[in-house]
């Protein structure tokens, strides 16, 4: 409980400040807020001294520019441990390990989608697959590679694998009806899918060395053409072969034949990726050449090395296209 003081109890400030202080009139908000900004009684600027402002603003700079140092030292310290060329973890010990992926092109715009459908007399259901295959084989154009990168691009064949300092080119104009010209056949109601191995930097691929030891489960028909184009040279054995077909009976029936461009696989001469400037992924055209229409046929792309493990369950090793003409 308080005890009030009589004026006779007070000390002579307190009596000072009772009798004498200035009373001050009740401050509208706006004038509390420039009160706030500026007090002209206690020299505070947004309720601190000039002496507090430059005290803390000491303490923060002291801070920040401290925590900047950290940051630089180990930056320039995990800078230090790269190389820009290359990756430190490679093959085996990489999270991306040594299988690569099989992928196509053009995707649908879903992300988890794999089926290309429109209708073959609506050149506007078709439009968007032939702009996503231009988007796509735009750094593959010769034009597009005169100067800077497209130097070092090189003619490779078998027997002439690319020089020191240079990568092979992938000629896509010379693919038959899959160009960009020619719509890449889809007005046609023939449509190409163009096919690409991951890139894995420093993988090479385990051919099949003798066209008289292929695996069992490849499909007959790559086992042919394997043995005629070695018997007319066996460089050809140093090919990442590619085998596509209907995933179930119905679907090869309706598929109708195929067509491989250039090659029915990915040349040798473009392994191992080591990150060279201007290197192109090599690619496979596959030209559907008679479709069977108002059908979904569900394809199953796959790759063949020893190197290359194959799980369709898992996705590993070969790709789910899914293809619908109208």
């Amino acid at each position: 409980m308080t005890v009030k003081k009589r004026p006779s109890d007070l000390t002579s400030l307190e009596r000072f400040n009772l009798y004498y202080r200035e009373k001050e009139p009740p401050l509208t908000a706006g004038q509390k807020f420039r009160r706030f900004i500026w007090n002209p009684k206690t020299k505070q600027f947004c309720g601190r001294t000039a002496s507090s402002w430059s005290k803390i603003s000491l303490f923060y700079f002291t801070f920040y520019a401290a925590l900047a140092i950290l940051v630089a030292i180990c930056m320039w310290t995990f800078l230090q441990l790269l190389d820009a060329r290359q990756p430190k973890w490679q093959l085996e010990s990489s999270i991306i390990g040594t299988n690569p992926g099989l992928g196509f092109r053009p995707t649908p715009p879903e992300v988890a989608s794999s089926v290309i459908w429109y209708r073959g007399n609506e050149p506007s259901s078709y439009r968007f697959w032939i702009e996503e295959l231009s988007t796509f084989l735009k750094s593959y154009k010769r034009d597009a590679n005169k100067s800077g990168a497209g130097q070092n691009i090189h003619n490779c064949d078998f027997k002439l694998p690319p020089p020191a300092g240079k990568v092979c080119d992938v000629d896509v104009n010379a693919w038959g009806p899959c160009i960009e010209e020619n719509g890449f056949a889809y007005h046609k109601s023939t449509p190409c899918v163009f096919l690409k191995l991951n890139k894995i930097f420093g993988w090479k691929p385990a051919f099949y060395n003798s066209s008289d030891s292929l695996p069992t489960a490849m499909p007959d028909d790559l086992k042919d053409h394997i043995r005629n184009m070695t018997a007319f040279d066996k460089n050809y054995l140093n090919m990442v072969w590619v085998s596509c077909q209907g995933e179930n009976p119905a679907d090869r029936e309706n598929i109708g034949p195929i067509q491989y461009l250039p090659y029915r696989g990915f040349p040798g001469y473009y392994f191992p990726y080591t990150n060279q400037e201007g290197y192109l992924s090599p690619l496979v055209a596959v030209h559907l050449q008679r479709p069977k229409t108002g059908m979904l046929i569900n394809i199953e792309c796959r790759a063949w090395a020893h190197n290359i493990m194959y799980d369709r369950h898992e996705g590993i090793g070969s790709v789910h296209i899914e293809i619908m003409v109208e």
